[in-house]
């Protein structure tokens, strides 16, 4: 097997699937080569709560991935996501030195702009500049090179557990890979559904995952909220097993197949087949119960998302809607109800922006996988400074220190 220097690798640790996203640089993008996805076993509600068992599902992911792109995968990007993520806007002011902006006044600035207080418990995960301001002059993006007195930036800083943060590192370090970088799963969704015409104008994109939804709203091509709900894919499901009293596995099975985002778009009255527990025979059961059951909890999820947005006071800058993504978003009828909950156009949310197996990533699944290429290419390229700024990097270099210092000791 090969070892390909210049390919990135997006690692989606989910709550019920590890996706691996191999892809190789090309000028016009990235060609996805390998993919390869595991049910994951160790997280609940995105965070690591079983390390052995998320090692295992990590480990069968990049092998699969590995086949499939004939190559040997020894760093990737990483995802995290979990109830624990906070994220907050900011802003600082400077004085620019010699009446020209230079980087050195673009560091001051974000580092005025970040000097708020945050718990020792918590990792700053990203810096996210929004606009500069020089002299009373808004919605500057690169002002490097601008001639002014005054600088001010406004800025979004992510933050989440520290604990959770180690923890992904320690399980993609057991499984014998290096973590380049830690990304949040919404913004890396966004970097491969969301097209640039949308972040400017405004847009909300709510990321149903298995065990959390994700929720980001962008306005003026920046990112102005991002936050995370404990809800998603594994409780829609679980309320089929307890309502319709059948295993798990069998309720994402019925879920996937036969399920609808609401009985309202039920075309007739059909029935379906649902196994019983403790061997007992299977029953008939009106597909309309089914729709019944999934449609109050997608309705939770979505009521939520967009309290979110109310609460940030966004609810009126996204002109372009809203776009639904993650497993979950390929329910049917589900975009229909949004539109209802929302008040604004939605559309799902696919992966954009790749070749090379399009046709297989071309669903929301992959978004978040496919979105961890995507920001893996741009800090290639040193392009991702502008919109992913680097977090504060002794915290992160101690999380990296602790984990090699730990795996190293494990195995002498």
């Amino acid at each position: 097997m090969a070892r390909k220097d210049d390919l990135i690798v997006g690692l989606d640790i989910g709550t019920t699937k590890i996706c691996a996203v191999v892809a190789e640089p090309t000028e016009n993008g990235v060609d996805v080569v390998g993919i390869g996805t595991h049910p994951s076993k160790g997280l609940r509600k995105g965070v690591v709560v079983d390390i052995e068992s998320t090692v295992d599902s990590i480990k069968a992911a990049v092998e699969e991935a590995e086949l499939m792109a004939d190559c040997e995968i020894s760093s990737v990007y990483a995802g995290i996501a979990g109830g624990h993520i906070d994220g907050l806007n900011s802003h600082g002011i400077v004085a620019v030195k010699d009446g020209e902006v230079t980087e050195n006044d673009v560091r001051r600035v974000i580092d005025a702009a970040k000097a708020v207080a945050i718990p020792m418990d918590r990792e700053v995960i990203h810096v996210i500049p929004q606009e500069f301001v020089i002299d009373d002059q808004d919605g500057i993006r690169e002002p490097l090179g601008m001639h002014g007195v005054r600088m001010e930036a406004k800025i979004h800083i992510v933050t989440a557990a520290v604990t959770s943060a180690q923890n992904i590192v320690k399980c993609a370090n057991k499984a014998g890979l290096n973590v380049v970088d830690i990304v949040l799963e919404p913004l890396a969704s966004a970097e491969a559904v969301l097209a640039s015409d949308e972040r400017d104008l405004g847009v909300c994109l709510v990321d149903i995952g298995g065990g959390t939804t994700d929720v980001a709203v962008f306005a003026d091509g920046s990112i102005k909220h991002t936050s995370v709900l404990g809800l998603g894919g594994y409780h829609v499901t679980n309320d089929i097993a307890v309502g319709l009293r059948t295993p798990f596995e069998e309720a994402e099975r019925i879920k996937k197949r036969f399920g609808m985002a609401s009985a309202r778009y039920l075309a007739s009255d059909d029935v379906i087949t649902v196994p019983s527990v403790g061997g007992r025979r299977p029953r008939e059961v009106s597909r309309k119960i089914l729709c019944e059951i999934i449609e109050p909890r997608v309705e939770e999820i979505l009521s939520l998302a967009r309290q979110e947005m109310i609460k940030a006071g966004l609810e009126n800058r996204i002109p372009s809607g809203v776009v639904l993504t993650g497993g979950c978003s390929a329910l049917t009828g589900i975009a229909e109800l949004a539109e209802e909950i929302f008040e604004s156009p939605v559309r799902q949310g696919m992966p954009l922006h790749v070749g090379g197996l399009q046709d297989v990533v071309r669903s929301p699944m992959y978004a978040t996988g496919v979105g961890l290429v995507l920001y893996g290419q741009d800090q290639s390229r040193g392009r991702g400074q502008s919109r992913f700024r680097i977090r504060d990097e002794s915290i992160f270099r101690r999380v990296k220190q602790r984990m090699r210092d730990w795996f190293y000791g494990e195995f002498d």
